[in-house]
């Protein structure tokens, strides 16, 4: 099924997915702020984790670039 190139949307994923899943994982805690303490905790530990995991994408992928 797959041609072997990825289609520009892929690309985009692959480099800024999880930068797009921690942002939203970011507003998602800020506004359960108070309501729900452990559900807080969870979503702004999965903006961590996954901030970090796509500051180091992109990193990976600057460094495939050149």
């Amino acid at each position: 099924m797959g041609s072997g190139n990825a289609s520009l949307l892929d690309k985009w994923r692959a480099k800024y997915g999880a930068i797009a899943v921690a942002v939203a994982c970011l507003f998602s805690g800020i506004s359960s702020w108070g309501d729900n303490w452990i559900l807080t905790f969870v979503l702004l530990l999965g903006t961590v984790i996954c901030g970090m995991m796509g500051f180091f994408d992109i990193r990976k992928a600057r460094k495939e670039k050149f």
